[in-house]
């Protein structure tokens, strides 16, 4: 069986575009976030996370419900499972630690991007769902 990667991450949604990360030496965008440390609760995690990588403070509101669960997109053989929150940046956000390039995700990007394999399946259906991207990032 392959290795579980346990993750937090945020789904930051402004005017139907949800930001999106790149880390140096890959691909795939994915939601801003990490890995939580030993004795950090999820939400500090995430925070401390947001921080490093994108210099800002965060409010977390709702956290995604479902089950967010997918191949790992940097890590062959392993699988990564998500806790998301829906999220408000505090600050501008610009790429920091580990992070090559940030960007605003629209529907129209969805069929030319790479998106790591979480993003692209579950979290975009769970975004449209609660009514926070439109409808056609579900079938992207």
């Amino acid at each position: 069986m392959a290795g579980l990667i346990t993750v937090v991450c945020a789904a930051v949604i402004v005017r139907e575009q949800v930001l999106v990360v790149r880390k140096r030496n890959t691909a795939a965008f994915m939601l801003p976030g990490g890995k939580p440390e030993p004795g950090e609760t999820p939400q500090q995690a995430l925070h401390r996370e947001i921080r490093e990588e994108l210099g800002c403070g965060l409010t977390l509101d709702a956290e995604l419900a479902g089950d967010f669960t997918a191949p790992a997109a940097n890590e062959p053989g392993h699988t990564v499972q998500a806790r998301i929150w829906v999220a408000r940046l505090t600050g501008t956000p610009v790429a920091a630690a580990e992070i090559a390039e940030l960007r605003w995700l629209t529907v129209a990007d969805l069929p030319v991007l790479t998106l790591a394999p979480l993003l692209r399946g579950r979290t975009l259906t769970a975004l449209v769902a609660a009514g926070l991207m439109p409808p056609q990032a579900a079938v992207a």
